[in-house]
């Protein structure tokens, strides 16, 4: 359905999570390297349940590595820096959505290298900073399905 990339994730059990959420909704993970945790970390598997058999994980070894089979996709980056609010944009099935590393967020030449209305940001408080990597990628490919009118979905 939709493809959900994290570059350089550093927290085990938000990419456990996130694996669990991808194997839920059809949607494929890509995980760019270099990697916080080993892909056999006791946590990763204890927040994907047995999820990871159901879901679709390709790892990539740089982001230059992934950025080259993005040819033809519609890729969203997902920053608290960005302008555009994501319940403004309009998704189609095959969508990708990056996420940044849980301490630092995109890289800002990453994140620059996106053209407005690429680069999106979940509404929030002028307090808050960010949320949660797991909640977010959740709430992006919720909305995204939901556009989609939850294709594939029983």
């Amino acid at each position: 359905m939709f493809e959900v990339a994290l570059y350089e994730p550093e927290i085990p059990p938000n990419s456990g999570n996130i694996i669990r959420l991808c194997a839920n909704t059809g949607s494929s993970l890509h995980l760019i390297e270099p990697l916080g945790f080993n892909l056999d970390d006791r946590a990763l598997k204890r927040a994907g349940l047995d999820y990871h058999e159901y879901a679709s994980i390709i790892t990539h070894a740089n982001y230059l590595a992934f950025s080259t089979m993005l040819t033809g996709k519609r890729v969203f980056a997902l920053s608290t820096h960005a302008e555009d609010n994501l319940f403004d944009a309009r998704f189609e099935a095959g969508d990708v959505f990056l996420f940044g590393p849980e301490t630092r967020g995109l890289p800002t030449k990453v994140g620059d290298s996106f053209a407005p209305g690429r680069r999106l940001r979940l509404p929030m408080t002028d307090s808050s900073r960010s949320l949660n990597l797991s909640n977010a990628v959740a709430i992006v490919v919720y909305e995204a399905w939901r556009q989609c009118h939850f294709i594939g979905a029983r």
